[in-house]
Formats: C-alpha cells, sequence, structure tokens
C-alpha cells in the first residue's frame, strides 16, 4: 500500500505542476508496532508521524538504532509535561497551538541544545473541541512564537472540519501561511491529501491508506 500511496503522490504532483521535492509524505505510524512498521522502512520511507510521545518513545529508539536517517514528526497534541521528551525524541513539532507550549518548547531546545522544525496549528474550522489557534490570533502568535521565542516556525497545520469539503480550509490555510511568508502547510490525510496537494501542502499525513485501518 506504501508504493501505491508514493505512486499517487508523483502522479497528483505532476499533474498538478509541482515540485516533487516540495511534498513530503509522513506515514502516519500511530497505534501500529514496530513489526508493521519495518515493512515500511525496507520500502523506503523516511518520515513517519506519531501522535503520542510515550506510544513514540516505547518504539522508535529501537527502530532508529537500524534506521538511523528517520525523521520523526509529532503530529498529536503536545502536552507541557511531555516538552522535555518530545524535544529530545523528534525533528518537527506540527502543533504549536499556544503560548505556553511555544514557552516550553524554546526552553528545552536551549537546554538540549536542539533546533526543531515546528508548524502552528490552526483551528482553521472554529471548531470548539479542537485544538489549535484562532485565526484572528495567528499573526500575533507568530510574531511570538519567531520575535520573542525565537522558534524555527517552518509553516501552518490544520486538521479541516470532518463534515466538510477540505478544500477551502486548505486554501485558506494556505493564504494565511503566504500572509506570514511561511512555505510549509501540513495538510491532508488518506481521504483527501490529493487536493491537499493542488492547494500547496508540503507534508501530507497518511496512515490508514498505508497500514489499514486502526483497531
Amino acid at each position: 500500500m506504501y508504493q501505491d500511496i508514493v505512486s499517487e503522490i508523483e502522479f497528483t504532483v505532476k499533474k498538478e505542476g509541482r515540485n516533487g521535492a516540495d511534498v513530503n509524505l509522513v506515514v502516519v505510524s500511530k497505534t501500529f508496532a514496530a513489526d508493521d512498521i519495518e515493512p515500511v522502512l525496507e520500502l523506503g520511507a523516511r518520515i513517519f508521524g506519531e501522535n503520542r510521545v510515550q506510544e513514540a518513545a516505547a518504539k522508535w529508539p529501537e527502530l532508529q538504532a537500524v534506521y538511523n536517517d528517520v525523521k520523526l514528526h509529532l503530529i498529536g497534541p503536545l502536552q507541557s509535561n511531555k516538552t522535555a521528551e518530545a524535544v529530545a525524541l523528534f525533528d518537527v513539532i506540527h502543533t504549536v497551538d499556544r503560548k505556553k507550549i511555544a514557552d516550553y518548547i524554546a526552553a528545552e531546545q536551549l537546554k538540549q541544545d536542539k533546533l526543531l522544525e515546528l508548524f502552528i496549528q490552526v483551528n482553521i474550522g472554529d471548531e470548539p473541541q479542537k485544538a489549535g489557534i484562532a485565526l484572528a490570533e495567528l499573526a500575533d502568535f507568530y510574531r511570538y512564537c519567531v520575535d520573542e521565542k525565537k522558534l524555527n516556525i517552518i509553516g501552518l497545520m490544520c486538521i479541516p472540519p470532518a463534515a466538510h469539503d477540505s478544500g477551502p480550509y486548505f486554501a485558506l490555510l494556505h493564504k494565511h501561511a503566504k500572509a506570514l511568508g511561511l512555505k510549509g502547510l501540513s495538510m491532508g490525510m488518506s481521504a483527501d491529501f490529493k487536493t491537499a496537494i493542488r492547494l500547496g501542502a508540503t507534508h501530507i499525513r497518511v496512515g490508514s491508506a498505508i497500514f489499514g485501518s486502526r483497531d
């Protein structure tokens, strides 16, 4: 299934006239064990996304001892008490969504002498049950992260409302990223990654289409 997704991505990238090097497949391995992940590693996947720090810490160090060029992305919410472990384990965090987390990441990066690539998570559909910074607060929060906390913000991330067409939300995220001078767009999952590529995604997060349905 991994190779099928790679082929679909390559076809879509070519169809949309984009550069393939600008579109990164983040293989979402949350809930899957090392035995499930290793065949995908053998096929060449090197960017993986996890939702939980503890789950990632339990399975990835052993895998990375063999596949030492893997890049780990945290795509789930980050609790402040897990920040030290997250900074140590991950290369990229997609879910910077409030000042407290920005503060903790900045402090831990100094302690660990490590600079991560970071995305600001935007609550693109203004849904009360979802994490993410409100669009009205995005510009100020971006400036706080970059100017005051010296964070390496490379882009914006969103999860559109489930019951709606993703396209308009992806287009809106792209518009706001462009206004901030950001090129990174973490958007699109198994069901809508082609739409996301068409609308400028640089990181698409695909799991179930590669591994199959989760328990």
